[in-house]
């Protein structure tokens, strides 16, 4: 009996989903792991066979983690490093990727050439210049290491936005030229609002590489009193670590800024991986 050809791609189309369920079961399976411990009583941490699903859940833990571990100063430390580190990208990111897009000036596709070859370039090369750098400027311990750098644009990020203004015609720039507008016009008025999609997805990308960002602060930091979640839980395995329940609450806690962006911001991100050539 042959099947027919909508029969067929049917069938592939349900395995194909089938495929994805797994991959994502697999996936999302430390996340479950981790929101389930933390849920859980000291005594049913090591139960063997794990219990999957604490009944009654123990609530407690999270206020637990917040009170016995100074959870919302190291929050409130990486909400002002992310958020300047975010603003620092999306002023000047974007910027830069309009004049490598939509202004013509000679050497302009070498230079962008160049700004992109130094994504090759590890961060341990640079490490020890930066710090020196900003050792001199006095700027060690504090916040504005892990945020200036963002202000001198991300290449990652410029190429990104660059790959999305190209999708923009070039009809609407020459209308606003014949009325008269100036690029800061004409970048503010019709690309900014045209590419929102790109911002939103370019500002997730920063928002996660500082949010988590662990060897940044690490290095510059040396008052704990500064210190951002990425490099304040792991404190808690050395000072807390028999309360496992506490720790992965606070993990739970951690990441929930991150998921709240993402499904507020959802639409507009995948419109953004689709435009701006990160789909290919």
């Amino acid at each position: 009996m042959r099947l027919g050809k909508r029969t067929k791609e049917r069938i592939m189309m349900n395995i194909f989903r089938a495929l994805l369920i797994i991959v994502v079961a697999v996936y999302m399976l430390p996340f479950f792991w981790m929101i389930s411990t933390s849920l859980k009583p000291d005594r049913d941490l090591f139960l063997m066979p794990p219990k999957w699903f604490p009944i009654p859940p123990e609530w407690s833990n999270y206020k637990q983690a917040i009170e016995y571990f100074p959870f919302l100063r190291y929050f409130i430390n990486s909400v002002i490093i992310t958020a300047g580190s975010v603003l620092g990208t999306l002023l000047v990111s974007p910027l830069v990727a309009y004049g490598f897009s939509k202004i013509y000036w000679p050497g302009r596709d070498v230079f962008f050439y160049i700004m992109l070859s130094t994504m090759m370039l590890p961060f341990a090369v640079t490490m020890i210049p930066t710090f020196i750098i900003f050792k001199k400027l006095g700027l060690v311990n504090t916040f504005w290491p892990l945020i200036i750098p963002s202000f001198f644009g991300v290449p990652i990020h410029i190429f990104l936005i660059r790959q999305f203004f190209n999708t923009i015609p070039d009809d609407f720039i020459d209308a606003a030229r014949v009325d008269g507008a100036t690029e800061l016009q004409i970048y503010w008025k019709v690309m900014l609002p045209l590419s929102k999609p790109i911002l939103l997805l370019v500002g997730l990308f920063q928002f996660i590489a500082s949010w988590n960002n662990y060897l940044g602060p690490l290095i510059y930091l040396t008052d704990e009193e500064k210190y951002p979640l990425a490099l304040g839980l792991p404190l808690f395995l050395t000072r807390y670590g028999t309360h496992w329940n506490w720790m992965m609450a606070a993990s739970t806690l951690s990441i929930i800024p991150i998921v709240v962006f993402f499904f507020f911001a959802q639409s507009y991100l995948i419109e953004g991986i689709k435009l701006s050539g990160l789909k290919e």
